[in-house]
């Protein structure tokens, strides 16, 4: 797993329970790697090296560099997953099909007006997986209107073509919004915010450490939490990297047992 900063991960706790469930002597570790380092630290890997986990502020610089990317990169423009094959780097993005998956873990109704928190690649990836569920309305809160505009973009991709309004993070409220996606710090989840957003019927915080979060705490109603998503974005990352099924149960029950040791 490869970031800035990367201490807090899970990955590493993930992936290595993935790999003792089926037997495999793999190894996987986090290493910081600070933005515009990715391709350097990229070159210097040997042929022993089968792919990689990238997290921020690394996903743009991921899709850059690969050789080849996949059709979720091209619309999410952003990859999280970088795959060695046959002198080639191979680019995936896991975060929108673990997002999905991660929804409908928790909730198989339907998914209409959404409303997401924050503006960088996880809300892009949220957001198409938002639309990949059937939402055709998107509103993008953030900070300012151009710190969404490649978030904007790339939900705008999606076949679908959901609408997309970016409003205010500091004057958001709900509306006719169904599921809000937060894809912001806790330091950002102040108690207006949370007053005015967080009696959802579906609250998907993609956060895992600390939790629960205000928002988590807030929420009355179906709640996804950031490890289900981390979870099953992993699980995608861990059959691509061995070609084997992942073990889903053993790989949460280890993401878990992690998070409560850091609780205590």
């Amino acid at each position: 797993m490869l970031g800035d900063p990367i201490a807090h991960s899970l990955s590493p706790v993930l992936h290595r329970a993935g790999y003792a469930a089926v037997g495999l002597q793999w190894e996987y570790d986090a290493v910081r790697v600070p933005a515009g380092g990715l391709a350097w630290f990229v070159a210097g890997l040997g042929e022993e090296w089968r792919g990689l986990s990238v997290t921020a502020p690394l996903k743009r610089e991921a899709m850059i560099l690969a050789d080849v990317v996949s059709d979720r990169v091209t619309l999410a423009g952003a990859a999280n997953t970088l795959l060695m094959a046959g002198g080639e780097v191979h680019a995936d993005n896991t975060d929108l099909p673990g997002a999905v998956a991660a929804i409908r873990e928790r909730y198989d109704g339907p998914i209409g007006d959404a409303l997401i928190l924050g503006a960088g690649a996880t809300a892009a990836s949220t957001g198409l997986a938002l639309a990949e569920l059937g939402a055709t309305r998107i509103a993008i809160a953030a900070r300012s209107a151009s710190r969404a505009s490649d978030t904007v973009a790339a939900i705008a991709r999606h076949p679908s073509r959901p609408q997309i309004r970016v409003l205010d993070l500091a004057t958001v409220e709900l509306h006719d919004e169904g599921i809000v996606v937060s894809t912001i710090p806790v330091v950002a989840q102040t108690p207006g915010l949370v007053a005015r957003v967080g009696d959802v019927a579906v609250l998907f915080d993609v956060v895992y450490d600390p939790w629960p979060t205000p928002l988590a705490l807030a929420a009355s109603r179906t709640l996804v939490s950031g490890l289900d998503l981390l979870v099953h974005q992993a699980a995608l990352q861990f059959t691509a990297f061995t070609g084997i099924a992942a073990p889903l149960a053993a790989m949460r029950a280890a993401g878990e047992a992690a998070l409560r040791e850091r609780s205590r």
